[in-house]
This record gives structure tokens, sequence and C-alpha cells, in this order.
């Protein structure tokens, strides 16, 4: 009888990861692109907008031009396992969230199910649901909360 072998994310700690293997906790989902507001009475609520910033392919909820995304959008945040205790902030589903909480991936992660679209199908995204950064006044943004962390 083989034994079945623990995925990385569960036998390997955050900084043990390759590049590869931390790039692919992204489940796709795009949340993470969507425009935040933070609440000046309590800094640890973060609003999440329908509004994409304006790197992020509303249809495929990726980054259009991730590897210079930062040029492009200086504030964009690059996350790291050497940050993960700070990664609060991200949606509860978010695979680098989960993994550096110690929870396992969720049944629609495409590292678990081998679907990229899984992440669509199960409601997790906002693909078809976004706004363009540039059609919306940020003062209008708190129009277009859809969820809050923390």
């Amino acid at each position: 009888m083989a034994m079945k072998v623990m995925p990385f994310w569960q036998r390997k700690a955050l900084d043990q990861l390759s590049n590869e293997e931390w790039e692919s906790l992204c489940d796709g989902c795009g949340l993470c692109c969507l425009q935040k507001l933070e609440d000046a009475d309590d800094a640890s609520s973060i609003y999440y907008t329908r509004i994409a910033c304006r790197l992020l392919d509303r249809q495929t909820c990726r980054c259009s031009n991730y590897p210079q995304r930062r040029d492009f959008v200086p504030d964009c945040i690059r996350l790291t396992p050497a940050e993960a205790r700070e990664f609060a902030w991200l949606p509860p589903t978010c695979g680098y969230r989960l993994v550096a909480e110690g929870k396992d991936l969720p049944p629609w992660h495409p590292l678990v199910c081998g679907d990229p679209e899984a992440v669509h199908a199960a409601g997790i995204s906002q693909r078809g649901q976004m706004l363009a950064e540039e059609a919306v006044d940020p003062d209008d943004w708190e129009d277009h909360i859809i969820f809050r962390v923390g």
C-alpha cells in the first residue's frame, strides 16, 4: 500500500517554500487587487471595494503586468513569507493567509482541485462584478464596499 504524500503547503514552513510553490498559493481570486479603505477610527478594519486596481484584468482576475506592477502601482504590496504575520488584511479565503495561519486550502483552490476556474465557480472572486478604477471617483469608493476584514 502506497503512502500518500502530504502536499507541500502542509509539510513545509513558509520560509522553506520555493518561489514557485509560494506563488502557486495564489488562488487567482484577485481580491487582494481590489481597492481597499481603512477605517479612520479602527485601523484594524479594512473595507474591500469592488473597484479593481488599474492593472487587474477584470476577466481573468490576474495582474496584467505582474512582473513590473510596482513600476505602475508603486504602493502595490508584495506578499512574501517574511510578512506572513501581517496577512490579516487579506480575505479569510486567501491561500497565503490560510497557510500562514496553519490552515488547509479549501476544496476549490487550484492546488487542491486542479481547476483554476473553480475559484470563480465557487463565487470567491468578484469576476464580472468589478468596476474599473478609473471609472469611479475616489470620493465615491465607500459606495462600492463589498466586505470588511478585521
